[in-house]
């Protein structure tokens, strides 16, 4: 793996230029997403803004989790490059995004629509960044042949391994792919706005606990990772989400 670029005398991570990459590319379909609905808004803007803020939520639910490092080691806890979690990342981009869509005048539900592909392939490029750094965000022993090795990573092994980040990097591109492909169909019926969002709670939280299965990380609850927690949380929100539109759709006819 190649956890750095050196460019004479500068070392820069993979991780955090893949992470950079994959919000470029969310910035740039996020853009084709407001100009086919019509929506007046720099899209690279509101993702540079959600992207610093999910790094900032990625670090403090760091420190939450794990409160005693963070005690005994404040500065270096978040500063570091180490401790992105990926579900206050996620809380941090989501929230930063709802207050821009809300001061940029947007409906709610069709703004978390246009948002949805672009979240799903941004997430998948930045997933590549974990792969190249080999920090530790991959699978149990394996002897398929796909299995790799990361001898030369963050958080190196010698086992061959279950890639999870090439796993989560295809799951989340189809999703992102099957996403765009079915808000092209339902943007023009502003009564199913919010399914596409809707897909995207329940179609990544299933990916993803799935892909936790067979990933390294510790059980906290009933066998089951902090990660499908969420996971679960995600999917039933999702399904809420979907029933409460469904139901209002079908109350109007």
């Amino acid at each position: 793996m190649i956890p750095f670029l050196h460019i004479g005398p500068l070392s820069i991570p993979t991780y955090g230029l893949m992470v950079a990459l994959g919000m470029i590319c969310a910035a740039y379909i996020l853009q084709a997403d407001f100009d086919r609905r019509g929506m007046k808004a720099d899209a690279f803007t509101m993702i540079t803004i959600a992207g610093i803020s999910g790094i900032v939520g990625s670090k403090l639910y760091y420190a939450v989790e794990f409160p005693a490092e963070f005690l005994a080691h404040p500065a270096a806890t978040l500063f570091n490059r180490f401790g992105f979690t990926w579900f206050g990342g996620f809380l941090g981009g989501f929230f930063a995004m709802l207050i821009l869509g809300k001061r940029a005048g947007f409906p709610l539900r069709g703004f978390l629509d246009a948002c949805s592909p672009a979240g799903a392939v941004g997430y998948a490029i930045g997933r590549i960044g974990c792969l190249l750094s080999g920090d530790g965000d991959y699978g149990i022993p394996t002897t398929l042949p796909w299995g790799m090795s990361f001898p030369n990573g963050l958080d190196p092994t010698t086992d061959r391994v279950h890639p999870t980040p090439i796993y989560e990097f295809l799951a989340w591109v189809a999703i992102g792919a099957f996403l765009w492909y079915l808000d092209g169909k339902l943007m023009r019926r502003p009564e199913t706005q919010g399914r596409i969002f809707s897909g995207y709670l329940i179609l990544t939280g299933i990916a993803r606990f799935l892909v936790e299965i067979i990933r390294r990380n510790e059980r906290v609850l009933w066998g089951m990772t902090n990660a499908q927690i969420v996971s679960i949380l995600s999917i039933i929100a999702g399904v809420v989400l979907l029933w409460r539109i469904e139901s209002q759709f079908h109350a109007k006819k």
